[in-house]
């Protein structure tokens, strides 16, 4: 167990500190959640990709999404999060799954015309 965080000015544990510690303890829990959430996410969504791909859908699906920004931006505000962050969160990592969904798309393509 680490010892308990002393103030640089007084040398004598300081209870704000060990609070500090303890808060990003659990932040950084958190981060490690959301970052294998998201690789869980990400694996999903590259099987959806090849999907598409073996049926000719296109990559993108317009209508979806905006399903899924509405869906989302409910649940932030259930959840007391500015529902336009949790917006853009999600438009960027919608823009990178249509990334990669348009370059399985192409590397389909490429495999049925050799």
């Amino acid at each position: 167990m680490n010892p308990e965080p002393v103030s640089s000015t007084s040398r004598t544990p300081d209870p704000a500190l060990a609070e500090l510690e303890r808060l990003r303890g659990s932040i950084d829990n958190i981060d490690a959640a959301l970052i294998h959430m998201l690789a869980e996410r990400f694996r999903c969504t590259q099987e959806v990709g090849q999907l598409k791909a073996r049926a000719y859908l296109p990559p993108a699906d317009p209508s979806r999404e905006t399903r899924q920004i509405e869906r989302l931006r409910q649940l932030a505000r259930d959840a007391h999060l500015d529902p336009d962050f949790a917006e853009k969160f999600l438009a960027f990592v919608i823009h990178e799954v249509i990334r990669h969904h348009e370059a399985i798309a192409a590397n389909a393509r490429k495999a049925s015309e050799a």
